[in-house]
């Protein structure tokens, strides 16, 4: 009897051993099996092609926040030019519910937003945006440029030669050389 209540009691702590290393080990997985987390960029990247550009500012912000670089602002500048550009596109397009969704999509994101809706006109919407955007994006290139010119050199003729080649339609990706 002593036996046996001596081999539960080793079993038991064996047990307790592998509980702990398992418990331990919850949050250390092999690299292989690590789920993978896409980056800011590539976040913006899908929130440009949904033309959620509210989404897209954000995770470029949330880039040069993490990650501060001439590129990172360059990328910012970017966005809110696509922004800007994109508004544009409708407004030719005479497409002004769609400038609306827009606007929304820029001023709301939140339940409230259903019981107290922000309402605008439409082509007030896009004055504002395009006005907001081309500030913001000039200040965001302006920080590019002080940071590091030369990438600010590098990076703006990489933008210039995408939109030639996608007229219309550039806002909704990024170069493929920056390879998001």
């Amino acid at each position: 009897m002593s036996r046996l209540s001596s081999h539960s009691i080793a079993r038991s702590w064996i047990g307790v051993a592998l509980v702990a290393a398992l418990w331990a080990g919850c949050g250390s997985l092999p690299p292989s099996a690590q789920p993978v987390r896409p980056a800011n960029l590539q976040r913006a990247k899908v929130f440009l092609a949904a033309a959620d550009f509210r989404r897209a500012v954000e995770a470029c912000r949330q880039e040069v926040q993490e990650r501060p670089s001439a590129e990172s602002y360059l990328y910012l500048s970017y966005v809110y030019q696509a922004l800007e550009a994109y508004v544009e596109s409708l407004a030719k397009a005479d497409q002004w519910v769609a400038m609306e969704h827009v606007y929304l999509n820029l001023t709301s994101g939140t339940p409230e937003d259903l019981v107290d809706p922000p309402n605008v006109l439409a082509r007030m919407a896009k004055e504002m945006i395009q006005a907001a955007s081309r500030q913001q994006a000039d200040v965001a290139a302006e920080l590019a440029t002080r940071l590091d010119a030369s990438v600010a050199a590098r990076i703006w003729p990489q933008q210039t030669a995408w939109r030639k080649v996608k007229p219309d339609g550039w806002w909704f990706a990024v170069p493929p050389e920056w390879a998001w």
